[in-house]
Order: structure tokens, then sequence, then C-alpha cells
């Protein structure tokens, strides 16, 4: 008997994690959940303490390398149409953290609501992008937040009021374990105005990307507005550099594109020789954007 038999068929064993991540790499996750509501989460979260057993929450995939040989937790995916809602009223949007960026970006604009346009391209989920304060030349998404609800570690859920909130260079405040939805304050325009800025960001972007057909993530944090690790890659002279199936992307260094038959280890030993390269080279310390599982 499992440690969430009384779950029935909502835990799943040994799920295969791979179809789940952008890299499509890695092992399966011990065990897995969709929670429907949010006395099932808590539910799980309980269950997760009492067991000893540890949690993830799961987004877009956009931002996670799974390992090899998987996942030894319970991986939560957030999806239902409890946490994946988008509201709008006056000026004021709510989101699930569930939601795609894409999904808000989109609505928000088709209300005649500007702002996070900013983050067109960007990949994920409004939880993550939050979490990790996504963005780019820009701007970024917490400064249009005007509060987050999440579960505190007692499972309580609390609204983080906006004073409460800090964001900085692609991290936040926000370490509660789960973050379940925000508010963003944004500003009237005309929806025609929005979309063709959408249109430029998105043809900037993608001109500056992998390719959409490629397996590929973006792995580190620029250490500071001024310095793009992109940039520090390329000058390492590491742009094409193929290790095992994994190669470091020549439109862009900061991201690494997995080619069939790669293995997460061949990212790892790549991330391991592209931070040892930039170190010996100009001393910077290249900290991960990516998660690794």
């Amino acid at each position: 008997m499992h440690p969430f038999e009384e779950f029935g068929g909502i835990v799943r064993i040994d799920e295969p994690m791979a179809h789940r991540v952008w890299f499509r790499l890695g092992g399966p996750a011990a065990y897995f959940a969709s929670p429907r509501k949010l006395e099932e989460l808590v539910g799980l979260l309980r269950r997760c303490r009492e067991a000893g057993i540890a949690f993830k929450i799961l987004g877009g995939g956009s931002n996670v390398l799974v390992r090899d040989e998987g996942v030894d937790a319970l991986v939560i995916l957030l999806e239902s149409p409890f946490f994946a809602d988008v509201k709008v009223r006056d000026n004021i949007v709510e989101a699930g953290a569930a939601v795609p960026l894409t999904a808000l970006i989109s609505q928000s604009a088709r209300a005649g609501l500007a702002g996070l346009e900013i983050l067109t391209g960007i990949p994920g989920t409004v939880g993550g992008a939050l979490r990790g304060n996504a963005g780019g030349r820009q701007g970024a998404i917490g400064q249009f937040v005007r509060r987050a609800t999440v579960l505190d570690p007692a499972d309580e859920v609390q609204v983080r009021e906006r004073d409460d909130l800090s964001f900085a260079n692609r991290e936040s405040n926000l370490d509660e374990p789960v973050i379940l939805s925000a508010e963003f304050e944004l500003e009237p325009e005309d929806p025609e105005s929005v979309v063709r800025r959408m249109r430029r960001i998105w043809i900037i972007k993608k001109e500056n990307q992998p390719y959409g057909h490629q397996l590929s993530g973006c792995i580190f944090k620029n250490p500071s507005p001024e310095v793009s690790a992109g940039a520090l890659i390329d000058q390492a002279g590491l742009k094409g550099t193929v290790l095992g199936g994994a190669e470091v992307s020549d439109r862009h260094a900061n991201f690494i594109v997995a080619h069939p038959g790669a293995k997460a280890a061949d990212v790892l030993q790549l991330i391991d020789r592209i931070r040892q390269r930039v170190w010996q080279q100009f001393g910077y310390e290249l900290e991960l954007q990516i998660q690794i599982w």
C-alpha cells in the first residue's frame, strides 16, 4: 500500500515526467497528482509531511530539468479550473497560479489593459513567473502585482499585500510552499495598441531564441541588469559547444538545446562546463534560473 492510497486515483505512481517539461528529458516522479480543488491540495501536502515525502509544484515545465533517475517526491500539477481561472474587473486582473502567461497576457490585452505585454514570449505559468519574477529588458511581472494569495507552511490561505512583497532580479520573497493566485493592477489602453506592442516584442524574442521546434531551456540568471549571462557565455567562446546530446544554442548562448537521444546528464555536464569557463575567464559565478529536480 502506498502512502497516498486514501486519495484513490488522484495519485499516480512512477509517472513519466519527460513529456511534461520543455526539455522532454528525465525519469519518472515517484508520485504524481493533479488536485481538482484546494481541499485536495491541502490533504496531499499534509500527507507528504506525515509520511516525510518531499513535494514539488509543476507549472508549465519551461524552467525544470528532471534528472535521468527521476524525482523522489510527489509532483503536484496545478491545472484544474480552480487553479486556472482569470477574472477581469475594471483595471484589475486576477489569475490562478496555473494560468499560462500567454493566456494572462492575451486576456488582459483583449480587455484593454496594458502592462503585461512586456512578458510576451516568456513561457510558463503565473505561479512560476511570480516566484522567479519573470521578465526581460522592458520590466518584470512583479511591478504589476497588487496582491498574492498563498498557502503558508501551516496550510493556511494567506493574502500577501503589495507592501509585503519584494521583487528583484529573477527572484521574489514569495517563498511559501504554494502560490495560489495573484491580482495585477494594469493601465487602461486601446486593445489594438497593446496587441501591436505584443507582436513587436514577440518578433524580437523569436529572432534571438532557439527555433520553436527545438527542445530547449533558458539556463542562467543574468548576473545583473547590465551583465547578460548569454553575452558572457558567448564571449567565453561556448556558443555551439556540444556535450553528448546537449548543445549551447548558436542563436542565444543562454539556451541549451537537447537533441534526439540527449540525456539530462548531458545538459547537467554542459551546465557545469559553462559555469567553470565563465568563472575562470570573467570571475562571474552564474546562478541557475532553471530548477533541477
